[in-house]
C-alpha cells in the first residue's frame, strides 16, 4: 500500500505537530505546525498545489494524520488527580 505524501505526525508533549513531505524515497520535515494555517503555509512553501484544499478537505486524501485526531495541535493535559 502506498503512503500519503504528506504526513502530519502525532502531537508532541509540548504541543504542535511535525509536518513532513514524502517524495523520491525521502521524507523531508517542513516544520512544526500549531494550526491548520501553519500546515497550509508549509505546503505552499513546498509548492504543493492547492494547499488549502489539501488540508481542509475536498481533495483526494493526500495527508496522513498520525496518532491524533486530524486538525488537533494541542497536547492532552496529563491526567493528574492531585488532592
Amino acid at each position: 500500500m502506498e503512503h500519503a505524501p504528506i504526513v502530519v505526525h502525532r502531537v508532541s508533549p509540548s504541543g504542535g505537530r511535525r509536518v513532513s513531505l514524502r517524495a523520491g524515497g525521502r521524507e523531508t520535515v517542513l516544520g512544526v505546525a500549531h494550526s491548520d494555517p501553519d500546515v497550509i503555509e508549509f505546503l505552499r512553501r513546498a509548492e504543493v498545489p492547492d494547499p488549502d484544499e489539501v488540508v481542509l478537505g475536498g481533495a483526494p486524501p493526500l495527508i496522513e494524520w498520525q496518532g491524533d485526531a486530524p486538525h488537533a495541535y494541542e497536547a492532552e493535559p496529563a491526567d493528574t488527580d492531585v488532592p
